[in-house]
């Protein structure tokens, strides 16, 4: 399987980073091939300009190799902080740029026409709020996000979603533990191809 990773996370050190490289090398462990994108390594720009609206468009390059990557994966791993509800700006501006009409969608004589139908998504996320607090205060918002309104929306239905909290809380032990469960999760969603 081709395999695209993004990470939408400034700090090298942070574990989002260490979820994101737990799961590539998991991945690779298993045969699979890995695209992986740092968004802010790269430097990412993103905002969408009005010109790339339209979905004739004429992309940046960098932009179009994304484009390009997304369409062209079986499966998708997407790792970042939770935000106020939401994730980072770049990741967000990445959608908008990346998932397009014509590239992960269409629209059809009935509706919304996913293009992306028999893949898989796993969305890796991390937080502060302790779980039963954020539910209580906030519900979900992130899993709504990525679940209804991007990955079905596109036709993906095989979807997971794991958020690890309270990363400020957490232990040394935790953290380790909550490594191998990333490994578990990718293991689970993209078996080791056949050799």
């Amino acid at each position: 399987m081709k395999v695209f990773v993004v990470i939408g996370h400034q700090h090298p050190g942070s574990f989002c980073h260490a979820i994101a490289e737990a799961a590539v090398e998991q991945l690779r462990t298993a045969g699979h091939d890995v695209v992986f994108h740092d968004l802010y390594q790269e430097g990412f720009d993103p905002i969408l300009p009005h010109e790339e609206i339209d979905k004739q468009a004429e992309l940046d390059p960098a932009v179009q190799r994304h484009v390009d990557e997304v369409a062209a994966a079986d499966g998708y791993v997407v790792v970042h902080p939770n935000w106020w509800g939401q994730p980072p700006a770049i990741l967000k501006g990445w959608l908008d740029r990346v998932f397009r009409q014509g590239s992960v969608y269409e629209f059809g004589p009935d509706g919304v026409v996913g293009l992306l139908k028999g893949r898989s998504a796993l969305v890796l996320t991390t937080s502060n709020t302790p779980r039963e607090a954020e539910l209580e205060l906030f519900g979900d918002p992130l899993e709504n996000l990525w679940k209804a309104c991007v990955f079905n929306f596109c036709g993906v239905e095989d979807f997971h979603r794991r958020n690890f909290e309270s990363i400020i809380l957490s232990t040394p032990e935790q953290r380790k533990a909550w490594l191998e469960e990333v490994r578990q999760l990718v293991r689970s969603r993209f078996p080791a191809a056949d050799r």
